[in-house]
């Protein structure tokens, strides 16, 4: 198991960082070049249906559906 990589992402206008493992973010990569999209768009799009639960939590759930599906 490989520890989490710490990155900055600016979602709507603001910097923030996102701490997942190198595996996830290549998989967050490929995504949001499948959909054409920067990685702030993505993270962006899952910010804002997150709810309550933390940014790394949701890129994580939200790369295992899209896999998944």
């Amino acid at each position: 198991m490989t520890r989490p990589e710490k990155h900055s992402l600016t979602l709507h206008g603001h910097r923030t960082s996102v701490s997942l493992e190198p595996e996830f973010w290549d998989a967050f990569r490929e995504l949001a070049a499948r959909q054409r999209k920067t990685l702030n768009e993505l993270a962006a799009q899952i910010d804002a249906t997150r709810g309550d639960v933390g940014l790394a939590s949701a890129i994580r759930v939200f790369i295992l559906r899209a896999l998944q599906g």
